[in-house]
């Protein structure tokens, strides 16, 4: 048995020398945005928990957050961060709009820097006229003031969804320090330690809602055509760019297509992405859909890739392709197509938080382990 064990041992000396020798998989070149080196392309893309506290972290999010940091991944965004506390989703969601919940977050990113390499990102956002609901496996619906909800407000007063109370339309001024409230955001994600930021345009949630001719009916300077539909993102993305430190990078996720006639759609997304490429946007996120219920979506493995392959080659900006990436081959022929620069994983990953080692294995690359994980490597044997 000790002989087969050495035997093994050589056997995998040899694999790892040979595949060192082979060029590595796009999937695990490193990426540099910015100052920022990421050691592979794979993301952890945000992922609501409704598990927080007044916007504070629980320890729910040791848990979770420390668990993906070991994926590795080469970059993890957390979840939606609301910039105010009428822009969660839920009463659970996480915020930065009090410093208090900022030094919460910094023994979270201390942890998951002290065992992992990932870099560290946070999404945030303001639900909009999507606020003030239940959790999922509460039913997600609606809350009234008398069940711990608050009034929702949005570019419009158009509900959701037809069973929803409308939302309240902001005033100039309301925008206005919505503008202000992402800077601050933006701040406090610098205080917490966090490396990068995207901001949340897309699925529905306010920013969207500003850009979609469905749900944006103003008859302001944030209304009717394209370049005041865009208004409020830009501003939102300047300011936040003028907070946050040069050398770290800022990126957006935005739903490419309402998947609805007369809705937002990619020839608007190439427009906007061009705008916030000329900004100094560090990626574009390219996702889909979230306006209406009533879309309807052609749905299949991954679906939404095309989306940021089409805003890739218009503006040359580095994108993130996500919706339904499952598998390594997959993902590594998307970037060898030159389809995306970055790919994305959120319930695969919830599913298997080992994916990028999985991936790894199957395409004959090396990736880090932890010491206390080192005996699971199948490519290393290791005596009891």
């Amino acid at each position: 048995m000790t002989i087969r064990k050495r035997m093994n041992l050589t056997a995998n000396q040899t694999q790892i020398a040979n595949t060192m020798s082979q060029p590595t998989p796009r999937l695990f070149q490193p990426l540099t945005l910015r100052d920022l080196q990421l050691g592979n392309r794979i993301v952890v893309s945000p992922m609501c928990q409704y598990s927080g506290s007044a916007g504070h972290v629980s320890d729910w999010h040791l848990m979770h957050v420390g668990n993906l940091a070991l994926s590795g991944a080469g970059l993890l965004i957390m979840e939606m961060t609301s910039v105010e506390a009428r822009g969660r989703i839920s009463p659970y969601c996480l915020g930065l709009w009090q410093d208090s919940q900022a030094e919460a977050l910094k023994p979270l990113l201390d942890f998951c820097r002290r065992h992992s390499d990932a870099a560290m990102a946070v999404q945030i956002a303001h639900a909009g006229r999507k606020a003030s609901c239940a959790p999922p496996w509460q039913g997600g619906g609606q809350l009234t003031t008398a069940q711990g909800g608050w009034q929702a407000v949005a570019p419009s007063a158009i509900s959701f969804a037809d069973d929803q109370s409308p939302p309240r339309a902001l005033t100039r001024d309301e925008i206005k320090q919505l503008v202000d409230d992402f800077a601050a955001a933006t701040r406090r994600a610098g205080v917490a330690g966090y490396d990068a930021i995207e901001l949340h345009g897309a699925h529905g949630y306010l920013l969207h809602q500003f850009l979609s001719p469905l749900s944006n009916q103003r008859e302001d300077e944030y209304g009717g055509h394209l370049d005041n539909r865009m208004r409020l993102v830009l501003e939102v993305f300047d300011a936040c760019r003028a907070e946050w430190p040069t050398g770290k990078p800022l990126g957006i996720r935005l739903s490419a297509t309402d998947w609805l006639p007369g809705g937002w759609d990619l020839d608007q997304t190439l427009v906007l992405a061009q705008k916030l490429h000329e900004r100094g946007c560090d990626w574009i996120d390219v996702s889909s859909a979230g306006l209406s219920p009533k879309a309807h979506i052609s749905v299949g493995p991954g679906y939404q890739v095309p989306f940021a392959e089409a805003v890739r080659k218009a503006t040359g900006i580095t994108t993130m392709a996500v919706g339904l990436i499952t598998g390594a081959q997959q993902a590594e022929q998307i970037l060898q197509n030159g389809q995306a620069d970055l790919v994305a994983l959120a319930r695969g990953l919830l599913y298997n938080p080992r994916w990028p080692w999985h991936a790894a294995a199957e395409l004959g690359v090396e990736l880090p382990y932890p010491n206390q994980y080192q005996r699971c490597n199948p490519r290393v044997v290791t005596p009891k």
